[in-house]
C-alpha cells in the first residue's frame, strides 16, 4: 500500500522523479533541457512551489506564468495543448506510481487547473502583442 504525500521529502521525491521523466521525454525534454542550466537548483525551486501549493507554506518565490510566457516566446510560440497533455500525463503517472490519498488527489487537481490556466494565458499573451 502506498502512502500519501506528507512532507517536503515526499514532494521532493515527486518533483525529482517527475522531472527525470520530463527530461527524457522526446517532446518536452528538449524544451526543458535547453532552458534549464542548473537542474539541482531548479528542482529545489519546484519543490518549494509544490510544497507551498500542497501544504500552504510560504516558501515559493516566483511567477510561474511569467516564466512560461518567456519560454514560449523564446521557442517561437510552439507550445500547444499536446505539450500540456504530455506534462499532465507524466505528472499523474508519477503520482500514481509513488503515492495515493487526499494530498495526491489534490496534487493532480492543482496540476490540471494550473495547466489549463497557463495554457489559456500563453495564448492570451501571444495575442496581446
Amino acid at each position: 500500500m502506498k502512502k500519501d504525500i506528507q512532507n517536503r521529502a515526499d514532494v521532493h521525491l515527486l518533483v525529482t522523479t517527475f522531472y527525470a521523466k520530463i527530461r527524457k521525454d522526446e517532446i518536452l525534454g528538449p524544451i526543458f533541457n535547453n532552458r534549464i542550466q542548473h537542474w539541482d537548483a531548479h528542482l529545489e525551486h519546484l519543490t518549494d512551489f509544490w510544497e507551498s501549493s500542497l501544504f500552504f507554506v510560504n516558501k515559493y518565490k516566483g511567477n510561474p506564468l511569467e516564466k512560461h510566457i518567456e519560454v514560449d516566446a523564446a521557442i517561437h510560440h510552439i507550445i500547444n495543448e499536446k505539450h500540456f497533455g504530455i506534462w499532465l500525463n507524466h505528472w499523474i503517472q508519477t503520482l500514481d506510481a509513488l503515492f495515493e490519498g487526499d494530498k495526491t488527489s489534490i496534487a493532480k487537481n492543482r496540476a490540471r487547473k494550473m495547466g489549463t490556466f497557463i495554457y489559456i494565458k500563453l495564448f492570451e499573451a501571444r495575442t496581446a502583442k
